[in-house]
């Protein structure tokens, strides 16, 4: 919330999230939600901001792509994504 948009490489992985809403949202974005040890369980696309939710019984972790995105690489439930800490520029 806040923020104009998410770069391409650019991602924010809310822990302990199985459901998400798009309030205050000022741009679309791809959520992916994740089982504990990063297995895909669910993949929606294009969350519209103020009208979009989303949730997925079972999840452990909420990751937040730009729009596109989770498409543009392949993420599909049954995957399993490694996530790396990028340090603060």
């Amino acid at each position: 919330m806040g923020r104009a948009g998410l770069q391409p490489s650019e991602g924010l992985l809310l822990e302990r999230c199985d459901a998400i809403h798009m309030m205050f949202m000022r741009f679309r974005i791809d959520a992916v939600f994740l089982r504990t040890g990063g297995e895909v369980l669910r993949v929606v696309e294009g969350l519209r901001p103020w009208l979009g939710i989303a949730w997925c019984p079972g999840a452990a972790s909420t990751l937040e792509l730009a729009a596109g995105r989770a498409a543009l690489v392949g993420v599909r439930p049954g995957d399993t994504l490694v996530i790396e800490e990028a340090s603060a520029p």
